[in-house]
């Protein structure tokens, strides 16, 4: 775990109730290392006193890993669970791009991780130029089901609670939380990771990657701990003023 002083900051439900959010980091494609996160996420809720629960998915859960389809039909499954909340990722806004019919995002998205995604759905990709875009437009959009893409396109790309605010990639400095563009929220990295201002709220990212473990700053909080390549996928939990970690290397941490 990065070292770094623990942000402090507080929330609670609509109607005054304490809160407790667990932020995973992303995911991309890694089935096996979410289910067993899942469950070490409810093991502690079992452990702790029982108050309302949120899990946030900080987006980034396709490619790279190999069961992205798997990942996408078991989020979709919770869509009506409102104690699951989950967050677009740059490698989600690239794919719906790419299927929208945009041949640099296509090249992109094929570049860091969409074959991977394809190969989940069953796309055949001994029939096809990989480096045809045009092919390979054609092709994503026959094996991705429609229903799969009008999800993807209404998932929010933020959501605060309190002083955390939830996001992809970070934001902008220097700019106010509501007036922040999606292109940030996105993509942003070393302008807002390099950055020690006060952001109005506490920002809980993934998108740069923390091998060591999450990353606790002044202003932030990175659960990006590089799933696909190291084998480690971690939450933070949030509850009051206290902070901990769950990851699939070891039980909760405080």
């Amino acid at each position: 775990m990065e070292s770094g002083a623990r942000p402090s900051a507080t929330f609670s439900t609509a109607d005054g109730r304490e809160l407790r959010i667990y932020a995973v980091g992303d995911i991309h494609g890694r089935l096996d290392l979410l289910d067993d996160l899942i469950h070490r996420i409810g093991a502690d809720v079992s452990a702790r006193p029982d108050i309302s629960t949120r899990i946030i998915i900080l987006g980034d859960f396709i490619d790279r890993g190999p069961a992205s389809a798997k990942i996408i039909e078991l989020l979709i499954q919770l869509k009506t669970d409102p104690h699951v909340i989950v967050l677009r990722g740059n490698h989600e806004t690239t794919m719906l791009d790419a299927l929208g019919g945009n041949h640099l995002a296509m090249d992109l998205w094929l570049e860091h991780g969409g074959l991977a995604t394809l190969k989940s759905f069953h796309a055949d990709l001994t029939k096809v130029e990989t480096d045809d875009s045009r092919a390979m437009i054609k092709l994503a959009r026959r094996v991705i089901p429609r229903r799969v893409i009008v999800w993807l396109r209404r998932l929010p790309t933020y959501i605060q609670f309190g002083q955390y605010y939830f996001v992809h990639a970070g934001i902008r400095p220097g700019v106010l939380l509501q007036d922040q563009c999606d292109e940030d929220r996105l993509w942003v990295r070393d302008d807002f990771t390099n950055n020690s201002d006060d952001h109005g709220a506490i920002i809980v990212h993934g998108h740069t990657i923390y091998e060591n473990g999450i990353f606790f700053g002044r202003n932030r909080i990175g659960v990006d701990t590089g799933a696909y390549r190291t084998g480690l996928l971690s939450a933070v939990a949030l509850q009051g003023d206290q902070c901990w970690i769950v990851d699939t290397s070891a039980q909760a941490k405080a």
